[in-house]
């Protein structure tokens, strides 16, 4: 029994050190000088400890790397499309689950549907849509499509489902209309399932690229991912630029890694109970 947990726990702590490995070389490879970084790419240890990238990723640098401005634009995007996401999905999930109308399966089958459907292939209707209504390179463009998500009404419609109708019913007994009811009574009872959805729509407009990348062209709309991308490329200077491109990679991953180790179990449990109540 013991060589068995032993043995758990030595594959267990293999497995961290692989995924944590790329994660330490990111950290040392930020505090490398340029041609260090090029010819020692996996050394853990800088030669010599240089802080220049950072300098120039917090703006005391001459590079005129635009930190700021990418930093801005995901806070405003993430925040509006995430605050958008929890609001709808739950409005859309209630009125499926507990709102008798006629064709409501076939609606719920649609949702189902687009969850199948790959987002590279919603790219040409997204950039004809928002060039359609006139607001491309704007931040409408990059708001707008991304406030309602078929996963998160899917999340929410189970949850919603394992309520007791009864609850509602005494609720309307004293008065409460539909909404009422929605946004006091059982919404609440919903913690769980929002603090998933929260997390999850927080992550995936945090990371978003393909879609920020199709409609908008504007440095001035550029977020930390697909400024990012441009730094990878090589569109904002010559050389490999590790360090600068390892530190601004940083400064994408820890606001992510911040929430999810945050919220950890709220997230395995409201997906937990999500599957078992499916």
């Amino acid at each position: 029994m013991r060589l068995r947990r032993t043995l758990a726990y030595a594959v267990l702590v293999a497995a961290a050190v692989v995924y944590l490995y790329p994660v330490v070389i990111q950290v040392a490879t930020s505090l490398k000088t340029d041609p260090d970084a090029s010819a020692s790419p996996l050394s853990l240890l800088p030669h010599p400890l240089s802080t220049q990238a950072w300098s120039a990723v917090l703006g005391s640098g001459d590079s005129g790397l635009p930190i700021l401005r990418w930093l801005t634009n995901s806070v405003v995007v993430t925040v509006a499309v995430t605050a958008g996401r929890v609001f709808f999905d739950s409005l859309a999930a209630y009125a499926l689950s507990r709102l008798h109308f006629r064709g409501r399966g076939v609606v719920f089958a649609l949702v189902l549907a687009v969850m199948s459907v790959p987002g590279v292939a919603l790219l040409i209707p997204k950039f004809l849509m928002v060039k359609y209504l006139g607001i491309y390179d704007t931040y409408a463009a990059m708001i707008l499509p991304l406030l309602v998500d078929a996963a998160g009404v899917f999340i929410m419609k189970q949850f919603f489902d394992s309520v007791p109708v009864t609850i509602e019913e005494a609720a309307r007994l004293d008065g409460a209309s539909v909404f009422r009811t929605f946004w006091s009574v059982i919404l609440p009872m919903a913690r769980p399932a929002l603090i998933t959805l929260t997390i999850l729509s927080f992550q995936g407009s945090w990371n978003e690229f393909s879609h920020f990348l199709v409609v908008t062209g504007s440095p001035e709309h550029k977020t930390l991912v697909t400024g990012l991308a441009d730094l990878t490329a090589g569109g904002l200077g010559s050389g490999t630029q590790f360090p600068l491109k390892m530190a601004t990679a940083l400064i994408t991953t820890i606001p992510v890694a911040i929430l999810f180790f945050a919220f950890q179990r709220h997230l395995v449990r409201g997906a937990n109970e999500g599957a078992v109540k499916g």
